[in-house]
C-alpha cells in the first residue's frame, strides 16, 4: 500500500448534505481519511495510491457536492524528502 495525501481548497463551507456524502465517500475502497481545516478552507484526503489516483479522488470529492477550487501543493518535510547524494 502506498499512502498519499492531497489537500483540496474549497470555496464554500460544506453543508450538512455534503458532510454526510463525504462520510459515505470514506467507505470507498482506498480512501483512508478525510480531515477538514475550516480556517484554511481545505480538505486533506489520505488515500491508497495503489487503488486510486489523484484525479479519481478529486472527482469523488466533487461528486459529494463540495465546491473544490484547487489542489493545494503541500511542502514535504525535509526529513521525509529523499536524501541528496554527496558529490
Amino acid at each position: 500500500m502506498t499512502t498519499v495525501d492531497i489537500v483540496l481548497r474549497y470555496t464554500a463551507p460544506p453543508t450538512e448534505a455534503v458532510t454526510f456524502a463525504l462520510g459515505k465517500a470514506r467507505e470507498v475502497y482506498g480512501i483512508r481519511r478525510l480531515c477538514f481545516d475550516r480556517e484554511a478552507q481545505t480538505l486533506r484526503v489520505e488515500f491508497d495510491a495503489t487503488r486510486l489516483n489523484t484525479a479519481a479522488v478529486i472527482k469523488l470529492v466533487r461528486s459529494t457536492g463540495l465546491q473544490v477550487a484547487e489542489e493545494v501543493q503541500v511542502a514535504v518535510p525535509l526529513s521525509a524528502a529523499a536524501p541528496v547524494p554527496a558529490v
